[in-house]
């Protein structure tokens, strides 16, 4: 592919493909359509930008995201490239002006919401373009929105399928970061994607490290956290507004550079704070998951979540943002029994029908087993991805293995309270029965004269705790949302109840043990010499960055400043053969460039 490898040096500046990434734009050149499930920072955009640009006509990117197009175009015109985008965020004149560019043939590249590219003007737009074969292919980023189980919802994803039905000659991509065996299957069905090929990346992102603390005392938690990620961009991730607001609050108050992202902000302010996280170094953005889909600053050092997500798809989504350079970056979690409690009560007073509800207790069951796993974290949840791997090595599991128990009895005492009290109490009750604690609760339904009151003295009640996740996680016990949270049994408890198996438990640890921060490493060494003349490219980078009112990233990524710190190029030629570097970069930074590296 001689044409696509001299669009790749020459524009994006890359010397070679990765991964599937050729053979993914050799298919979508000859006509084919595509779905591609590639982890984020995996590259999935070139995938369908240089095909955009060898196919005759324009290229249509379906994005959810309207704040971050803009970051996308900017990237894009940087590179030479001639994208734009639409959406309901300009005025008239402008999309005007921008649909006239379109019929001219002026656009390699136009990006646009789903609720505008549905709309029947734009639709005339693309019948005009189709009929004079000016229609290079159909890119639908975020596929995943398509299912209706899925985290990141939009309706007008299933609208998409028009595209085929009016289009057939044109061929699409559909792509997603983030996709069980069930998302795939609604992709391929909701967008008539049945004939497409189908391209599976690794789902493993190697830099990124998990660990997961047991809730004590969340914020004095998350401060001993961050405590490492001092002037570190990242992410903190919270169930509710409320939660949000007061948590980047706090942290502000800690000397935190923290601000607030949720639904119930005005757009003026969400998109203000999206910016500055985005634009800005060191900014920690809290946040509920409205916030997050598609973001593509690759300096992300971290994403913390106070509270449980609701799967596994869902929590690889939301850590994704972190470490999309591919250096060491960190996922960590503080998660609780209440967490479990407030999910499956979610699940089960929500309208959603029978077939939904029992689907999304499956993944909040795995999101749980992941939790309590014993074993290798990244194996966990790589195997729910449809991936084998061994211990990784970079999670708390594998760094500070947890010592196993035998649990059996601790189990049966739990579930006979349970039993004892007709599975009407929660935890917080059935523990008090079992440590002796003779609390107004217990008196008022006379619980300190059964059998079990007291029979746990040998466990605290962190232990406790500890042990009730276990079992829910397990799914010997359930959250019962008709009677407040109320834990019940299932069939799985009778095995152990009667003595036929035994149950290993983790051992519970109240404090955990505190990892080494991960190293930071550069893509190549960098000498004493070396870091100053880096430091000084990020100034000129930050300085470029502001009079162009772009992110840093767009101009540059810090691997393509590291490798000119290292190399030095003192010509144009030379620094035309540092990755990152195309030729639009070369003539518009070239001169300043080549003067700051003067030897």
């Amino acid at each position: 592919m001689p044409a696509a490898l001299d669009l790749l040096r020459s524009v994006f500046g890359y010397a070679s493909f990765r991964g599937a990434q050729a053979e993914i734009v050799a298919h979508l050149c000859g006509g084919g359509d595509a779905l591609v499930l590639m982890p984020t920072g995996g590259g999935k955009s070139l995938c369908y930008q240089i095909p955009a640009l060898l196919r005759p006509g324009c290229g249509i990117v379906v994005s959810p995201l309207i704040a971050l197009m803009q970051d996308q175009v900017d990237a894009l015109l940087q590179a030479g490239v001639r994208a734009a985008f639409l959406n309901s965020s300009q005025d008239f004149e402008t999309a005007v002006a921008t649909e006239k560019r379109l019929l001219k043939g002026e656009l390699d590249l136009l990006y646009v919401a789903p609720e505008r590219l549905l709309t029947e003007r734009f639709l005339a737009l693309l019948d005009r373009l189709g009929g004079e074969n000016h229609l290079a292919l159909f890119a639908i980023d975020e596929a995943h929105c398509v299912s209706q189980w899925g985290h990141d919802f939009r309706p007008e994803y299933i609208q998409l399928s028009v595209l085929h039905q009016r289009y057939p000659q044109v061929p699409r991509i559909a792509l997603t970061a983030t996709a069980d065996g069930l998302t795939r299957q609604e992709i391929i069905a909701k967008l008539g994607l049945d004939t497409a090929r189908i391209f599976v990346a690794s789902f493993d992102r190697p830099n990124i490290r998990y660990s997961i603390v047991e809730r004590d005392n969340p914020r004095k938690q998350l401060l001993a956290f961050l405590a490492d990620h001092r002037h570190e961009a990242g992410i903190v991730y919270c169930l509710s507004r409320k939660k949000v607001d007061e948590t980047a609050l706090w942290l502000q108050a800690q000397g935190v550079d923290a601000i607030p992202y949720h639904a119930g902000m005005d757009a003026e302010t969400r998109r203000a704070h999206q910016q500055r996280f985005v634009r800005e170094d060191g900014v920690v953005m809290v946040a509920t998951i409205a916030f997050g889909m598609g973001i593509d600053k690759p300096d992300v050092r971290f994403v913390a979540h106070l509270d449980l997500p609701k799967s596994l798809e869902a929590y690889y989504q939301e850590t994704g943002r972190a470490g999309r350079d591919g250096e060491p970056a960190e996922a960590w979690m503080t998660y609780g029994l209440n967490d479990v409690v407030i999910h499956r009560m979610r699940i089960d007073e929500s309208t959603a029908p029978d077939e939904q509800k029992r689907i999304e207790r499956g993944k909040l069951d795995a999101m749980l087993a992941y939790c309590e796993a014993a074993g290798c974290r990244r194996s966990v949840l790589l195997n729910y991805f449809g991936e084998t791997k061994g211990a990784c090595g970079n999670c708390d599991t594998c760094q500070t293995p947890p010592e196993l128990w035998d649990g059996t009895v601790a189990a049966q005492k739990f579930m006979s309270a349970c039993l004892r009290t007709g599975q009407r109490f929660g935890a917080v009750h059935l523990i008090d029965i079992l440590r002796g604690k003779a609390t107004e609760k217990v008196q008022q339904f006379c619980h300190e004269r059964l059998p079990t009151f007291g029979v746990g003295t040998d466990l605290d009640e962190a232990a406790w705790r500890s042990v009730a996740r276990q079992l829910l996680a397990g799914g010997l016990l359930y959250a019962d949302a008709q009677h407040y949270g109320a834990l019940k049994l299932t069939e799985n408890a009778k095995p152990v109840l009667k003595n036929e198996t035994t149950l290993m438990l983790r051992r519970q640890v109240l404090r955990q043990k505190k990892l080494a921060k991960p190293k930071r490493h550069a893509p190549v060494g960098l000498r004493p010499v070396d870091e100053g003349l880096f430091g000084t490219l990020r100034q000129w980078r930050s300085q470029t960055a502001r009079e162009q009112g772009v992110p840093a990233y767009v101009i540059l990524h810090d691997k393509t400043l590291h490798e000119l710190a290292v190399r030095r190029p003192q010509t144009l030629g030379e620094l035309l053969n540092v990755a990152g570097i195309g030729e639009a970069k070369a003539a518009r930074y070239g001169t300043a460039l080549l003067e700051l590296l003067k030897e």
